[in-house]
């Protein structure tokens, strides 16, 4: 697939509590910025697909979904469903459709609409036993503990990610926190399962974002500056962790074969990535991602924040849109806008935001208990 795919064109929401859109609106909103970007009409997209997670009472089940919302009749469609790694997911199997020959130019689009719902939080699913009463951050709380009791790490460099995603995501008129917050103020908040307090935790947000890939030849026909595809990466492990008396809960090996396939690839290695898209649900989840894709060794996370070597100006920044921390986490739609912030930044285009020299690019999620993971690096030229 390498150099076989390029991206014409992307789009993106206002990620947030987007009571006054509905979900049907919002798929308009990034598909029709999408369309713009690319110079293109609907009618030559060949194929979509849909990432969500989550449907709720106003679309999101299936293919029909974005087929009405756009009135994308008599093409296929395929809504792609993968825990946390649903936008990535539907970007690979649209860059597969582009790269087999299958369609020429392809829609992919994530949406989620998480806040209009009486429920609060996201429904863990699972074991019929072992699932009940837990929740995202308690289960990502656990692994954490073991990590900075393994590592001595203490809470002081969570609230460090926390405080450089809501930097990065105050410049991003797009986020849905667009705040700073001190180290103080992470450290006081309420706690939400130990060691996450509030400020350690990603936002539930409503959003969608969408991108137009098509095969690299005829892509300068659309796009002067097509960004390319340089490899993806999928890997998929056990979703009952608990039962494997090997797994350690220091990392995940799902994000450590993705990160593998993708770099295998695009004939690449992590030193050569520009800046990353790091699924950050969590303060925590943010240093063992930097360590499983191979950024730094295993227990050394912490010290890459810690030195500012993830910041803006640092070697390897590592979302520099704001992260999941900051921009929000509309499940579906998450990986996807990685996608889309990828390409602004190798266009050049993320104005106060912009990584310098941005050439080489990497959008990774993880879902579930850390049992899915979807590695994908872009790239200029």
């Amino acid at each position: 697939m390498k150099d076989q795919v390029a991206v014409i064109g992307v789009g993106c929401t206002k990620f947030g509590d987007r009571f006054e859109r509905s979900y049907e609106e919002l798929i308009t909103d990034a598909a029709f910025d999408a369309y713009a970007d690319a110079g293109i009409d609907s009618s030559e997209i060949e194929a979509a697909y849909l990432g969500t997670y989550l449907p709720g009472a106003g679309g999101g089940k299936a293919a029909v979904s974005l087929g009405d919302a756009l009135r994308l009749y008599d093409r296929p469609i395929t809504r792609v469903e993968n825990y946390c790694a649903t936008g990535t997911d539907a970007f690979r199997n649209g860059c597969l459709a582009v790269a087999a020959g299958v369609a020429d130019v392809v829609l992919v689009l994530g949406a989620e609409k998480l806040k209009d719902r009486g429920g609060r939080g996201i429904p863990r699913l699972g074991h019929p036993l072992l699932a009940r009463g837990n929740t995202a951050p308690g289960l990502f709380a656990l692994a954490a503990n073991r990590y900075m009791h393994t590592f001595g790490l203490g809470r002081e460099t969570l609230a460090k990610v926390a405080v450089k995603n809501h930097h990065n995501g105050a410049l991003n008129d797009k986020a849905h926190l667009r705040m700073e917050v001190t180290a103080e103020q992470v450290l006081k908040a309420p706690i939400i399962a130990w060691p996450f307090g509030l400020f350690d935790c990603c936002p539930t947000t409503d959003g969608a974002a969408a991108a137009i890939i098509c095969r690299a030849d005829p892509a300068r026909r659309y796009k002067k500056d097509p960004v390319f595809v340089k490899g993806v990466g999928l890997a998929v492990t056990t979703g009952r962790p608990y039962f494997d008396p090997t797994f350690d809960y220091l990392g995940f090996r799902s994000t450590q074969a993705a990160a593998r396939q993708a770099y295998a690839m695009a004939g690449v290695g992590p030193r050569d990535i520009d800046f990353a898209e790091v699924h950050d649900c969590f303060t925590w989840t943010e240093i063992s991602n930097t360590e499983d894709l191979g950024f730094c060794a295993k227990g050394e996370g912490g010290r890459l924040v810690e030195e500012g070597r993830t910041a803006l100006d640092g070697d390897i920044p590592v979302n520099p849109s704001g992260g999941l921390k900051s921009f929000g986490h509309p499940i579906g739609a998450s990986g996807v806008r990685m996608i889309y912030e990828c390409v602004t930044q190798l266009r050049g285009e993320a104005g106060a935001r912009q990584v310098k020299q941005a050439e080489l690019g990497l959008a990774h999620n993880v879902g579930g208990p850390g049992a899915v993971s979807c590695v994908v690096v872009l790239g200029r030229g």
